[in-house]
């Protein structure tokens, strides 16, 4: 791959996302990192000593002119974040691109009357940990969309980084972003049930994952390489509904909020089961 040229980046908003992608950039000469802006100056300052460069600031007047900028901050700041910084900036021949998988580009529509192209590139990955994201970054699928000037740039430096890219439509951006929501924090959500329900039974927490690690690893590998309808098996799966319903009726008289999690679940599963016999499986 040619050498890329070394942009300068401006980082607003450097929680795990905006630490681990500007320690990424930096360690590999992607992009000269200079400015980081977040809600305080010790947090920008603990962002720089992760990222390893740039300086801290602590109001959008003092950015220095960059030639990318990068928003990482929640969603529901976005539209504010954009505004204040077309108040402060000339971005004339910028770009500007954000990290949400929920909000497409258009989110930073203030930027353009500034001079800016937009872009949203999201990382498809867990950040709770960014030091290992930031360090196993090569791989990473992430889903860009907005103008092609924008991507023209941020295309060729995150493939330098590792990734690997996605085009999204912009109009499908929520329910693509629900997919990565299902993928990760509903799994989370689902197993915490899962330990819960085994401590409930009077297992001991880490025996409890013990035992649900295994479960979770094979079906998780099952149906990357089979497909959900092949991999799903269990009571619903061969039609044993006498099964589930003593285990609705025990997990509700358990935990209420269990019980719901679980009869909700379990007529999704319904469905997929119809899938998959449809299928001949």
């Amino acid at each position: 791959m040619a050498q890329l040229p070394t942009n300068s980046l401006n980082i607003i908003g450097a929680g795990h996302v905006g630490r681990a992608l500007g320690r990424v950039f930096t360690a590999r000469g992607i992009f000269a990192v200079q400015d980081v802006l977040t809600r305080s100056q010790a947090s920008a300052q603990a962002a720089v000593g992760f990222i390893g460069a740039g300086h801290a600031v602590d109001a959008p007047g003092w950015l220095r002119a960059a030639d990318v900028w990068m928003l990482a901050v929640s969603d529901d700041r976005l539209q504010e974040v954009a505004a204040a910084l077309a108040q402060a900036q000339d971005l004339s021949g910028a770009v500007v691109f954000h990290c949400s998988g929920a909000k497409s580009a258009v989110e930073l529509a203030p930027l353009r009357a500034a001079g800016a192209v937009l872009a949203s590139v999201h990382p498809v990955r867990s950040f709770a940990d960014p030091a290992a994201v930031a360090a196993a970054f090569d791989g990473t699928w992430c889903g860009v969309e907005g103008d092609p000037a924008a991507l023209a740039l941020l295309v060729p430096a995150f493939e330098a980084a590792g990734a690997r890219i996605v085009a999204i439509d912009p109009a499908a951006k929520t329910v693509y972003h629900a997919a990565s929501v299902f993928a990760s924090n509903y799994l989370v959500t689902v197993l915490d049930a899962a330990l819960r329900a085994y401590q409930a039974a009077g297992i001991p927490e880490q025996v409890a994952r013990e035992l649900a690690q295994p479960l979770a690893a094979e079906t998780l590998a099952n149906v990357m390489r089979l497909g959900a309808e092949q991999a799903l098996s269990g009571p619903i799966a061969r039609g044993d509904e006498a099964t589930v319903a003593r285990q609705q009726t025990a997990v509700d008289a358990w935990d209420d909020g269990s019980g719901a999690l679980y009869a909700a679940l379990a007529q999704a599963t319904r469905a997929l089961a119809k899938r998959k016999h449809g299928q001949g499986g």
